[in-house]
């Protein structure tokens, strides 16, 4: 078949010798070029409307549209249906920016290692430790086994497709190096016990750093260090250590105990005592003042009439003796063989008789 007159890819020439080589399609295309030219033009027009119908996309809810055209950024669409110019002038990657991904470091759950070249899962559980990223040394020179995980999204897509070759390799690399940072800044009890949440936190603001430095476009929502512990050959001296503390903290805090049981009963039992003594004084010089105005009164009533207030006080004071004695009224006539005593009250019954009675 003859050459157009350009002679370069893209004439008619050209479209023909490709139509030529499929199976099938050269002979019916050599059928129609023979209906004349309107024909061929027809099948052109049949053949870019159906190259134009392919640069329609859809790009679904929480995902942008990332436009390229001959490979540089000219456009970003969002949720809905759009249009572009087909390839290869234009090319579209659709980024979900809403989704959370993870990675892992110093293990493999089931589902990462499912793909291909993937590590086998360990008998006894359902992940399996990474050694060369779980083992880190700490800043007291200890090593600790750390796994964490990592919760992160898209927060730019077109920085997240152009600024890095691999943004999640470069996400892994960066948190091990923010996980064995801030380790390395930690005393191994710190990461251990208390300082564990610290050492959570400070990774996730250094990761956060390191990517934006990176200009990846990813956003770290979350960290989470699933297990921090002591390699498997010392596991057995540490777990005695940390029950030792335990068992020191519960001595400590049951001394505690009893010293906040014991210390306010002692100062009640104070406040008691003290307040009982200070009764008792308020009541004897209450006591000894009315006592000492009874006697003036009595002096200077003694003064005014001497014979009046000594009968008085001497009834008053027979009065106070024979309060509780019984008293036996005799007549003076009787005389004097009555006897001066008699036992006019009924004897109790003896213990015989009450018993004979029974």
């Amino acid at each position: 078949m003859p050459q157009g007159p350009r002679g370069t890819r893209g004439n008619g020439a050209d479209l023909e010798q490709v139509l030529q080589e499929i199976p099938g399609l050269g002979e019916a295309w050599s059928r129609l070029r023979s209906g004349g030219p309107l024909v061929t033009w027809i099948l052109l027009a049949v053949v870019v409307g159906l190259w134009l119908l392919t640069g329609f996309y859809v790009v679904g809810p929480g995902e942008q549209g990332i436009v390229r055209r001959f490979g540089r950024h000219v456009a970003t669409t969002t949720a809905g249906l759009n249009w572009h110019w087909p390839q290869p002038i234009e090319r579209v990657d659709v980024v979900n920016f809403e989704a959370v991904r993870r990675i892992e470091v110093g293990f493999r759950s089931v589902e990462s290692m499912r793909g291909p070249g993937a590590l086998r899962p360990s008998a006894s559980g359902g992940s399996q430790r990474v050694p060369a990223e779980a083992l880190m040394l700490t800043g007291d020179e200890n090593i600790v086994d750390a796994q964490m995980i990592v919760q992160y999204r898209v927060r730019d897509p077109a920085i997240y497709l152009f600024r890095l070759r691999s943004p999640e390799a470069s996400l892994h690399a960066a948190a091990e190096v923010a996980l064995r940072s801030m380790v390395g800044n930690s005393k191994i009890d710190e990461v251990l016990t208390v300082g564990r949440l610290k050492v959570q936190q400070d990774t996730a603001v250094f990761l956060q750093r390191l990517m934006d430095a990176y200009e990846s476009g990813l956003l770290v929502t979350e960290v989470q260090l699933q297990t921090v512990d002591p390699p498997d050959q010392v596991k057995d001296a540490f777990s005695e250590v940390v029950r030792a503390r335990e068992d020191r903290e519960r001595l400590i805090n049951q001394a505690r105990g009893y010293q906040e049981d014991i210390i306010p009963k002692a100062r009640g039992e104070a406040e008691r005592v003290l307040r009982e003594a200070e009764g008792y004084r308020e009541e004897r010089v209450l006591r000894a003042q009315g006592d000492a105005a009874r006697f003036k009164a009595l002096a200077a009533a003694y003064r005014a009439a001497p014979d009046v207030t000594r009968e008085r006080l001497h009834l008053e004071t027979v009065e106070q003796v024979l309060a509780g004695a019984e008293k036996v009224l005799v007549d003076g006539d009787l005389g004097e063989g009555v006897l001066p005593f008699l036992p006019l009250r009924k004897p109790p019954p003896a213990p015989a008789a009450e018993e004979g009675a029974r």
